[in-house]
């Protein structure tokens, strides 16, 4: 089992008391929630906004503290690691980002989006560098002309490619990608549905992929788990589960979206 999670628990403080009386409640982002994902394989996580998908995922890669719970990696359990034990697993564990116009830094230069990760944790040569840039380029439909130019410069598309050459760049095992293509328009975002299949199968890569969106999940995902108010309502197979859903929550999602049509990337 490549990735663990038990019971896994988010509560965030809401509001402040205006006589200093500490918070006046709180919100369950994510409440004992229980999964597994195999290597190889993406398990979609579905719902609408505000269900605790974002938070759960930040929370597998340490982005952010749970309340309670346990996240094993590999066997090894990450919470228990140290700020330089994470480092270490920050090579394996990446994320794909919601916006591709805010998760790139306008003041950087492609090549220095991408090499900054490898900056951080690998030792190379700049020609190295410039040969692993322009590989990662290349894998996600990009050449090498990209290296020079600024983000603003490109679609939100070709924004996207960007961002997941970043994830790639240290050659991680497993990404979350959260809602990568909910800010794109639907046959940019299908092109990038389908170039992140092809990479899994050349990379062998594990995904968490985060979506409101069951048509691509339905297209993506080896399982399907559907969130709903913090909570992991249902999870199985994705044929079982979209063919036969056992809970109304899951049975509105599907009733709600169209099916997607998927452009060849």
């Amino acid at each position: 089992m490549l990735l663990e999670v038990r019971n896994l628990t988010k509560v965030f403080p809401v509001g402040e008391s205006i006589f200093g009386g500490g918070s006046q409640g709180e919100v369950r982002a994510v409440d004992d929630v229980s999964f597994d994902i195999q290597a190889g394989e993406t398990l979609g996580l579905v719902g609408e906004s505000g269900s605790g998908k974002s938070t759960l995922g930040r929370l597998i890669l340490r982005l952010i503290e749970p309340t309670a719970g346990l996240i094993r990696y590999d066997g090894r359990d990450l919470l228990m690691a140290s700020h330089t034990e994470m480092r270490g697993f920050r090579r394996d564990l990446q994320i794909i980002f919601q916006d591709p116009f805010g998760s790139l830094d306008p003041r950087m230069r492609v090549e220095d989006v991408i090499t900054e990760p490898l900056l951080i944790h690998e030792r190379m040569s700049s020609a190295a560098r410039r040969v692993r840039i322009i590989e990662l380029l290349r894998a996600v439909g990009l050449d090498e002309s990209a290296m020079r130019r600024f983000p603003h410069e490109f679609s939100g598309g070709q924004r996207q490619r960007i961002g997941i050459a970043r994830a790639l760049a240290l050659r991680p095992k497993f990404i979350v990608a959260d809602e990568p293509v909910s800010a794109l328009d639907v046959s940019v975002g299908a092109q990038i549905v389908n170039l992140m299949a092809q990479l899994q199968r050349e990379f062998g890569l594990t995904y968490l992929f985060i979506s409101h969106s069951m048509p691509v999940v339905r297209y993506l995902a080896t399982r399907i788990a559907v969130m709903y108010r913090g909570k992991i309502v249902e999870i199985g197979p994705t044929e079982q589960l979209t063919e036969r859903p056992a809970h109304s929550y899951t049975r509105s999602l599907l009733e709600a979206t169209p099916q997607m049509e998927m452009a060849s990337s």
